[in-house]
């Protein structure tokens, strides 16, 4: 019987200082458009899936933020699988009524918050406003990563 390790490595992406210097050069105006658009997509019935998939990925095009996953190995018929795991989201029918009711003008209240914070306080804010960012998919439709 030999014994074996499994080493799992997560992409970390870039660090602090590269994704504020992205944030401050490219992410905050690419952000802004790349906004704008998701939000002339929302309000299309035919857009809206592609401006919400936008809104979901805007961590990643304003601050380089990567995709979260969650990965594990499991042994199946003595070979080594790789798994990834999703959280369980609330219902769909639960999720539509929240951005019908509240997601999509709170989440642009969210965003615009988080542009005035990164704005007021001349970049001392940028660890807030990355968080703020990186809750734009909850904020917009409960999605939990």
């Amino acid at each position: 019987m030999t014994n074996s390790s499994v080493s799992i490595r997560q992409e970390r992406g870039p660090g602090l200082l590269i994704r504020a210097l992205y944030f401050i050069f490219l992410g905050l105006w690419l952000g802004a458009v790349w906004t704008t658009i998701a939000w002339i997509l929302v309000v299309t019935i035919i857009g809206l899936p592609i401006g919400l998939l936008m809104l979901n990925r805007l961590p990643q095009v304003m601050t380089l933020k990567p995709v979260r996953e969650n990965r594990y190995l499991i042994q199946k018929d003595g070979q080594w699988v790789l798994r990834t795991y999703t959280r369980e989201q609330p219902s769909f029918l639960a999720r539509a009524l929240y951005f019908i009711l509240i997601g999509w003008w709170f989440s642009a209240f969210w965003l615009l918050s988080a542009w005035a914070i990164s704005g007021i306080t001349l970049g001392l804010g940028l660890p807030i406003a990355f968080w703020m960012f990186d809750r734009v998919p909850a904020i917009t439709t409960l999605s939990r990563y």
